[in-house]
C-alpha cells in the first residue's frame, strides 16, 4: 500500500498559521489548558514527521525536543550542520522534491507521515499527494499573518469526516481530500 500523508493544523478563525513574523504566541492560552484536542491520537500511528524549515525553526525555539518520531526537514538552505548535536539521531535536512522524498520515504517502510507547516502543507497539496487534514480553528482573530492555505492549481475537493468542538471555542474538523 503506498505511504499516505496527513496533516494536523491549527488555523487562527481568518485563517492564519502563525503572525507575519513567524511567532505563534498566540497559540500559549489555549495549549495551557488541559483539553485534549486529539493531537497525540493523531500523532499515534505515523511513522515520521515531514515539515519544513521555518516550522523546524518554530519547534526549535520550545526548547525541548517535542518528538520522539524521525523528523524530515525540507529545505534548500539548511545543511546537517545546522542540526544541533543532541537531536542528530531524530532529524534529517531534504531538498528531494515531494515526490522523490515520498519514494524514499515509502522504501524505508513509512506508510504514514505527519505533514507541518504552512508551506509544506500548500506544496503537498500542489502536488495532490495530502490524503487527510485535520483543521484546528483557534477563536483568536489576527488581522494579518501566514496563510493556513495559499494558490493552488485547482479547487481542491475535500470530504467531510467529522468536527469537534471544546469548551474553549477551540473546533477541530477532519477531512480527507478527494482525488
Amino acid at each position: 500500500m503506498p505511504m499516505t500523508c496527513h496533516a494536523f493544523i491549527a488555523a487562527s478563525l481568518d485563517g492564519f498559521i502563525a503572525r507575519p513574523d513567524g511567532s505563534l504566541d498566540w497559540l500559549v492560552p489555549f495549549n495551557a489548558g488541559s483539553e485534549d484536542h486529539g493531537y497525540d491520537a493523531f500523532l499515534a500511528d505515523k511513522d515520521g514527521i515531514i515539515m519544513g524549515r521555518g516550522t523546524y525553526e518554530s519547534v526549535l525555539a520550545f526548547g525541548a525536543w517535542p518528538y520522539a518520531l524521525p523528523v524530515i526537514v525540507l529545505s534548500q538552505s539548511l545543511t546537517v550542520d545546522d542540526i544541533p548535536d543532541p537531536l542528530a539521531d531524530y532529524v534529517a535536512i531534504c531538498d528531494m522534491s515531494v515526490p522523490d522524498l515520498l519514494a524514499a520515504l515509502d522504501e524505508e517502510g513509512w506508510s504514514r507521515a505527519y505533514v507541518d507547516g504552512g508551506q509544506v502543507l500548500q506544496s503537498f497539496l500542489r502536488a495532490g499527494v495530502l490524503d487527510a487534514i485535520t483543521v484546528t480553528r483557534v477563536p483568536v482573530l489576527l488581522g494579518q499573518g501566514r496563510p493556513l492555505f495559499g494558490a493552488l492549481p485547482g479547487d481542491v475537493a475535500l470530504h467531510h469526516h467529522a468536527t469537534r468542538s471544546f469548551p474553549s471555542g477551540i473546533t477541530s474538523s477532519t477531512y480527507s481530500v478527494i482525488r
